[in-house]
């Protein structure tokens, strides 16, 4: 099977094309740097995503943008919002601030990206 992706890893914006068989990568063509190469092995085999998302804050409207340490799975992001809306954060809070061990399971944590006091 063919499959065909836009490199995000630069700004060339690269158009890579590869053929697929099953989890297997047969080649792929298209990419200008390592970094494209890279990408797209990453892509077609185990995508991942950083996610954002505001949370609750207790005693108040004003919520607290978070996002992920790192990137996660690219099919756990939904379990990962549906995890950040089930909890409630107290002030104070500091950037960089783990709110959330471990999110879904998984070896990355949820963190504050704003200051809250």
């Amino acid at each position: 099977m063919i499959k065909e992706i836009t490199c995000i890893g630069c700004p060339m914006g690269c158009r890579i094309t590869a053929e697929v068989d099953g989890d297997r990568i047969l080649s792929i063509e298209g990419y200008t740097c390592n970094i494209g190469k890279k990408y797209a092995q990453e892509e077609l085999t185990l995508p991942t995503r950083m996610v954002t998302a505001l949370m609750k804050v207790y005693g108040t409207a004003q919520p607290l943008s978070v996002k992920t340490s790192r990137p996660i799975e690219k099919n756990k992001i939904f379990d990962c919002l549906k995890e950040i809306t089930r909890h409630t954060v107290m002030r104070p809070i500091h950037i960089g601030e783990v709110v959330i061990k471990n999110v879904c399971g998984t070896p990355v944590d949820i963190i504050a990206t704003k200051e809250l006091e």
